[in-house]
């Protein structure tokens, strides 16, 4: 089949990169578009690709202002020619879906998640927003919203990234879906003989990961904490820093690997669709102390690889961390990396195939 991969923006490698990476290798020969394209921020096996972009691509400042485009973005998506593929696979959590694909083509639609900003995220982004953008937000999001649903329909089949995106696309797009978790490159991680007295927390700055909780919980404690990653939060978080707690900013790799070998565990209180930064750190043996919602109850298996808490408070980081360290010995680094080790690159394909194929056998489109 001729196959055409369809993603968001291409401008670095996070989770939806490495899905798109894994979907490369699967299709060797496929075609990808998108709206923004940063050859020197992804990895050669994308790079390896012929890529086309949207108009969005040559708009001023393109690959640093992306996002402000968003409201062009239907439009853009609408004028590729999809012409002659047989499979379209469009990676969803941006503007992606909403291409035209030809009659007699499969469109399967990975979605990481229904767009947060415009759905069950959208109060929240809205109040978070200064007033002229909360100004522009509310008649942009109206659109959009019409525009995403709409496109849902394009769709002929859907596969979420987990049991919980699966759900939420059943409440916005009255759609089922297969669920394959992404990938996760379990092999790239190690773990360490012996390990340094830090709690660890990686990824994005942002709200709704709720990063200032742990860092107000730790600051109690007193208990060290190391904070890996950039956005928007960088600066509230770094002014609650103190003695015991360590904000690195944004690390390569090999930093980042290092300090996941050594942690006692990963604190992880955000709500996330899936959560890859938990499953990274079981693939390092380390235990992970989770909000007990969304994607982490499908990666953490409480009392074996991890703890759950209920609430999103300071309180609740405190106690779940003290019961922690009074059963830190139940957990097994080599029991919690045999578990990650469910969530591989191969696993990922393995899903991928199996829900392409029933889909083509069936004639689903």
């Amino acid at each position: 089949m001729k196959v055409a991969i369809v993603h968001y923006w291409l401008v670095g490698m996070r989770g939806g990169e490495k899905v798109v990476e894994a979907l490369c290798e699967m299709f060797p020969d496929a075609t990808l578009f998108t709206h923004v394209y940063d050859p020197e921020a992804v990895s050669p096996v994308i790079r390896r690709h012929r890529v086309v972009t949207t108009f969005i691509d040559r708009l001023p400042r393109a690959r640093r202002w992306y996002q402000r485009y968003l409201p062009l973005m239907p439009m853009a998506l609408e004028q590729l020619d999809l012409r002659g593929y047989d499979l379209i696979i469009s990676s969803e959590s941006g503007p992606a879906k909403g291409v035209v694909v030809p009659p007699g083509s499969l469109h399967l639609c990975y979605c990481h998640t229904p767009m947060r900003y415009l759905w069950d995220m959208y109060p929240d982004y809205l109040a978070g927003a200064g007033r002229v953008t909360r100004w522009l937000m509310r008649p942009m999001a109206h659109y959009l919203r019409m525009w995403d649903l709409a496109t849902a329909f394009r769709v002929d089949h859907f596969v979420a990234n987990s049991r919980f995106v699966g759900g939420r696309i059943s409440k916005f797009y009255r759609r089922d879906a297969d669920v394959a978790h992404p990938p996760v490159s379990v092999a790239d991680f190690y773990v360490a003989d012996t390990t340094d007295d830090y709690y660890l927390m990686v990824g994005q700055l942002v709200r709704y990961k709720r990063t200032d909780l742990a860092a107000e919980a730790f600051k109690r404690m007193g208990k060290r904490l190391v904070i890996i990653g950039e956005g928007e939060q960088f600066e509230e978080i770094s002014r609650m820093a103190s003695g015991n707690i360590q904000v690195m900013g944004r690390q390569p790799f090999s930093v980042i690997r290092e300090h996941y070998a050594r942690c006692r565990a990963l604190v992880f209180p955000g709500l996330e669709d899936f959560g890859i930064v938990p499953v990274e750190a079981m693939a390092s043996g380390r235990p992970v102390i989770a909000y007990r919602a969304g994607g982490a109850l499908e990666t953490v298996v409480d009392g074996v690889t991890g703890l759950f808490f209920d609430t999103q408070s300071v309180e609740a980081i405190i106690e779940a961390v003290e019961r922690y360290e009074s059963r830190q010995d139940d957990f097994v680094p080599q029991v919690i990396r045999a578990h990650a080790e469910g969530f591989a690159v191969d696993r990922f394909k393995m899903q991928m195939r199996e829900i392409l194929d029933r889909c083509l056998r069936e004639g689903r489109y």
